[in-house]
């Protein structure tokens, strides 16, 4: 048995390139937070929160300003950015002007600077502070005005990161709400519908999924590891009960958790659960159909129904772990304080869209993993011990990555 579960891992191992992802699933995004206002009749005012290392190498590349990458850096987490930032203020404005625009009635505003830089921290990450004010051309009639705010800043056609989001909370002469900007879709309008703002956030969801690489194993270990309907519904239930309660924790500002805690033990999540299969094989003798224990078809539903100590004790587990992973999908939107309640909806829309590509992904695979155990009940056994051999070490690989061992 134990010679077959080793071949098995030994299987995984060379599988994992065609899976293999970075360390930190969450590191090539970035989000950018914007908090718009009108102070005054014709002035938009944005205080931008931009990740201070990403802004220091996109300014060097693309203002044409080399010397601040040098200066940037020095001074990196020493309390000083802001003053190498204001050394290079010329540079820092030209490249957030190219890449964030406003435009009211048409025609575009010209920004200016209002206050000196500032530094603060979000999810355990630097970001930089910057305050623009946008002077617009003054309102011909009584009417509401038409804005718009583009972000393209951190864009993928820089090559840094990918994926970037520019969370938009704003408050324009009464009208307030949220809004996700995406490279794909980069402009707020005022006026735009609500449920066009709710799209975003359910399609900036489904996509944080289907990209975290560490999400989807972790669901597939669940997958694997589930012999019936039952015990996939009941772990996924469990699951997602559970990162939704410290999602929305995290929204409303009540818990917060660095990413150098919460990023090692997703990764750690991923191998236990993996690794709990491949013990539940060892333990019935069945990962290669020998001594398998079926459980009689003759039994009642009740019988069916019923959960031991063991499936009790999985259960914790994954609420134990979706809890973690709750922090690490706040995370990826650098929730760490509280919102509006309008961005608040925004979030849960957020969550929904994760939750539909899970559920998604279940009412795929388990039904095709339940076909072949059933067809070829040996080789569905082989195939769940190596998906979940190769979780486990790409597991155990992210761990030892995000702790920073090596």
């Amino acid at each position: 048995m134990r010679r077959h579960l080793l071949t098995a891992a030994l299987a995984a191992v060379a599988a994992i390139p065609l899976f293999a992802a970075p360390a930190a699933a969450h590191g090539f995004s970035s989000t950018v937070y914007a908090d718009v206002t009108t102070p005054s009749d014709g002035t938009v005012r944005t205080q931008l929160g931009l990740e201070y290392d990403l802004l220091v190498v996109s300014v060097a590349e693309h203002a044409q300003d080399p010397a601040l990458f040098d200066d940037g850096m020095a001074v990196w987490q020493t309390g000083e950015e802001p003053t190498a930032l204001a050394d290079h203020a010329a540079s820092v404005l030209r490249y957030v002007e190219a890449r964030y625009r406003v435009s009211v009635d048409g025609e575009r505003c010209v920004a200016s600077q209002v206050g000196a830089f500032g530094v603060t921290e979000r999810d355990g990450v630097p970001y930089a502070l910057l305050t623009l004010d946008h002077t617009c051309a003054p309102s011909d009639g009584d009417g509401p005005r038409h804005t718009e705010i583009t972000s393209t800043l951190f864009g993928d056609d820089e090559g840094y990161v990918t994926g970037t989001t520019t969370i938009l909370d704003y408050d324009l002469a009464g009208a307030a709400g949220s809004a996700a900007l995406t490279g794909q879709h980069p402009t707020f309008e005022s006026g735009q519908p609500w449920y066009d703002r709710m799209g975003e956030f359910f399609v900036l969801g489904a996509e944080h999924l289907l990209t975290g690489i560490d999400h989807i194993l972790f669901l597939l270990a669940l997958i694997v590891g589930s012999r019936r309907l039952r015990d996939v519904v009941l772990a996924a239930t469990s699951f997602t009960l559970a990162h939704s309660v410290t999602f929305l924790l995290a929204a409303l500002g009540l818990v917060d958790a660095p990413a150098a805690l919460v990023e090692p033990v997703i990764a750690a999540s991923i191998a236990i659960v993996a690794l709990w299969h491949l013990w539940a094989l060892r333990r019935r003798g069945d990962a290669l159909g020998r001594g398998a224990v079926h459980r009689p078809t003759s039994a009642s539903l009740a019988a069916r129904l019923e959960l031991d100590r063991a499936d009790w004790l999985r259960l914790a587990v994954v609420f134990a772990f979706g809890l973690i992973h709750g922090l690490g999908f706040a995370g990826a939107l650098g929730i760490d304080e509280a919102f509006s309640w309008t961005l608040l909806w925004s979030l849960l829309v957020f969550n929904v869209g994760i939750e539909v590509v899970q559920l998604s992904i279940i009412a795929v695979v388990f039904p095709l993993l339940t076909l072949l155990r059933r067809r070829a009940p040996r080789t569905g056994r082989w195939v769940g011990a190596v998906v979940a051999a190769g979780v486990a070490v790409m597991g155990v690989i992210w761990f030892v990555q995000r702790i920073g061992v090596g």
